[in-house]
C-alpha cells in the first residue's frame, strides 16, 4: 500500500524539495500547505499517514499546527522539520505530540528512514 504524506512548510522550494523525496521514495504527497491554518484542514479532509510540519512558519506556527492536529486526531503521525539550534522548540513539539524530527539540512535518506520508522510504529 502507497503510504500518503502531507508537507507543511513556508518556504515552497522546501515544499518542492520534501514532494520529490517523498515521490522518489514511492509515497503519495497527497497536499502541501504553507501554514498552520492549512495544515489543519488538508489534514481534515486528506488523513493522510504522515505530516512533516516546519516549526518556525508565519501565522499559526507549526507547534500550533501540531497541537491542533493532535487535538483532531491523538493518533496522527507528525515528524516536525527544524533548523539547527532550535532545540527547544523541538521538545515542545515531541511534548505536544510530534513522533520524530528531521533537521534542517537534511539528506533524503534520512527523512524517508524517519518517516518509514514512525509510519511503521
Amino acid at each position: 500500500m502507497v503510504k500518503r504524506v502531507l508537507v507543511v512548510d513556508d518556504a515552497l522550494f522546501m515544499r518542492e524539495l520534501l514532494q520529490d523525496i517523498f515521490e522518489t521514495a514511492g509515497w503519495q504527497v497527497v497536499s502541501t500547505a504553507e501554514n498552520g491554518e492549512e495544515a489543519l484542514a488538508e489534514y481534515k479532509i486528506m488523513k493522510p499517514d504522515l505530516v512533516t510540519m516546519d516549526i518556525v512558519m508565519p501565522g499559526s506556527g507549526g507547534i500550533e499546527a501540531l497541537k491542533n492536529i493532535m487535538h483532531y486526531d491523538n493518533l496522527a503521525k507528525v515528524v516536525v522539520c527544524s533548523a539547527l539550534g532550535q532545540k527547544n522548540l523541538i521538545m515542545e513539539a515531541i511534548s505536544s505530540g510530534a513522533k520524530d524530527f528531521i533537521v534542517k539540512p537534511f539528506k533524503s535518506e534520512q527523512v524517508i528512514e524517519i518517516a518509514e520508522r514512525v509510519v511503521a510504529q
